[in-house]
């Protein structure tokens, strides 16, 4: 499966499991109290935790909503901080439901679930989880820190909330009053949600992605045109403008507008919100993978002709990383969206990248430096290189290594973490090649056979269109131990070495012609020995030749 696929599922599962884990869990946690308590004893020093799970202001909502939804209302009573009777607080805890049950933003997941709350600094023992439209304004919904003698404080709804709560009651029954929906669709059905409720959810989603499909085809028409005039490329066909993470991200958004003005209950409106929130993480996630790939799709087509393999895998490599990050980023945003920390998550990654990055060093160091080497364009396939001791022409450039054939044929790799601290001189980049002889003559050269020489070596090189007329100097610049000695300095032109080796051929066949053609020869090393014998007052000067290669 792609990224796309894989985040867009992943999302979805998230969306349809978590919400329904949230809210069961603090009912889970109330009725297996007592039995783990009484299972497991804790230490005398630490206060046995409180089997209605108040001890944080998640607990007490999500407990008071369990509660209350299954008709337990003795329970749910026990979560009011209030003075009244048995009966009387019953019915306040009825009434409070039914508003927060119709009026109530969904973001239960968002309220903290620390025991000491949000620690807001101008009130540190209240805590607003939500407020609420009514005629008279805003009323917000706040839960109370209330200390008891001897045990450890619990979070109640306020007192100051439940004196707003029969007004509120009054608006919500009217509201419902008006509504006048017909009996079959008002009942409960399967799971305890409303027919309507059902029917709203069912029938409205598939009723969005076929319009949302209805969209696309109504588009592609439209916009086809304009692609085939103005896409770099035209050859691609258009047949989808609004793919499935367009279209999951804008039922998302669709979906958080119309929720407020829908007639859901609080638990079907959370659902709903933690899976749109959720689709639209993934579907944005998913839009940024496929924009990554559609940009390597781009670069790809600008890579120049020379090196188009080595590109193309770095960019490959490039576009996996930021999917990778993409993904990770997306991950942390979801579990975020749903009231769980990614701190230590992010922490625990971290430190695995630490130590993978630890252990691939090397390899690591390796893929960077190639990365400098082929963004710099430095090396290029083709290049006659020389670095250090190998030298050679360059056939592959990798991530990890350059593979060099050398003239006996045979296939060096380097790694690049060496290469990018290395010296590279590169044959095949130079523009122009440099002659540069020395000419040697015999000592019995006499003067003005040595100035033929020079005029004869100038107008070789002035004859020849190879050799560039600027920088050319011939000189007769030093009296060595067995010659004298002409400097020949010019610059050839030439496509490659090949071409510079056949006009040197020339140019140093024209300079030995000169020099036969001036009455001289070039020297030969040689060196004089002087023999003294006791008989023999006289000195016998043996000249002995040397072997010309040395």
């Amino acid at each position: 499966m792609r990224w796309s696929e894989w985040s867009v599922v992943c999302a979805s599962v998230l969306a349809l499991h978590v919400p329904a884990a949230a809210a069961q869990a603090p009912a889970a946690a109330a009725a297996q109290a007592p039995t783990a308590a009484a299972a497991t004893t804790p230490p005398k020093s630490e206060s046995p935790a409180d089997p209605l799970a108040r001890d944080t202001p998640r607990g007490t909502m999500l407990g008071f909503l369990h509660a209350a939804r299954k008709g337990e209302f003795a329970v749910a009573r026990q979560y009011l901080d209030t003075d009244r009777d048995e009966a009387a607080g019953q019915a306040l805890a009825r009434r409070l439901f039914a508003v927060l049950d119709a009026k109530l933003p969904p973001r239960l997941t968002q309220i903290s679930d620390d025991p000491l709350g949000s620690r807001n600094p101008l009130s540190p023992h209240l805590e607003v989880v939500g407020a609420i439209e009514s005629a008279n304004g805003e009323v917000e919904v706040v839960l109370e820190r209330v200390e008891r003698r001897g045990r450890d404080p619990i979070w109640l709804f306020s007192n100051a909330t439940l004196r707003a709560v029969p007004a509120l009651y009054e608006e919500v029954s009217s509201r419902e009053a008006a509504r006048q929906l017909p009996a079959f669709v008002d009942q409960r059905g399967i799971g305890g949600l409303k027919r309507v409720e059902w029917l709203l959810v069912l029938g409205g989603i598939p009723l969005f992605f076929i319009g949302t499909a209805l969209l696309n085809r109504l588009l592609v028409p439209i916009v086809r045109p304009v692609w085939r005039r103005f896409a770099a490329d035209a050859t691609r066909p258009v047949t989808n403008l609004i793919p499935l993470p367009a279209r999951l991200l804008m039922f998302a958004l669709a979906s958080q507008w119309l929720l407020p003005t829908a007639p859901l209950s609080l638990r079907v409106r959370q659902f709903c919100s933690s899976a749109a929130g959720a689709l639209a993480i993934g579907a944005v996630v998913s839009l940024l993978i496929m924009l990554n790939a559609e940009l390597e799709r781009v670069l790809q087509r600008r890579i120049s002709p020379g090196d188009p393999t080595t590109t193309a895998a770095l960019l490959r490599v490039l576009r996996r990383v930021a999917d990778v990050a993409y993904v990770v980023a997306g991950l942390g945003l979801m579990l975020q969206h749903f009231g769980v920390d990614p701190t230590p998550t992010l922490a625990g990654v971290g430190v695995g990248g630490i130590a993978v990055a630890l252990a691939a060093q090397k390899t690591l160091e390796n893929v960077i430096a190639g990365a400098s080497l082929i963004f710099d364009q430095a090396v290029k396939v083709g290049d006659f290189l020389k670095i250090g001791e190998t030298a050679g022409t360059v056939e592959h450039i990798g991530l990890r290594s350059i593979r060099i054939r050398t003239p006996d044929r045979t296939v060096v790799s380097i790694p690049n973490g060496q290469i990018a601290g290395a010296t590279l001189e590169t044959m095949s980049a130079r523009d122009k090649f440099w002659f540069h002889p020395d000419v040697r003559l015999r000592y019995d050269t006499t003067p003005a056979q040595l100035r033929r020489v020079l005029d004869g070596c100038r107008q070789l090189l002035a004859a020849n269109p190879s050799v560039m007329r600027e920088d050319q100097r011939v000189r007769f610049h030093r009296v060595a131990p067995y010659s004298f000695d002409v400097e020949i300095f010019a610059y050839v032109v030439a496509r490659d070495w090949n071409e510079f080796l056949q006009v040197q051929e020339q140019l140093l066949f024209g300079v030995t012609e000169v020099v036969d053609r001036s009455g001289t020869a070039l020297a030969l090393p040689y060196q004089t020995t002087y023999l003294a014998g006791r008989e023999h007052q006289e000195a016998t000067t043996v000249r002995s030749r040397l072997d010309p290669g040395r």
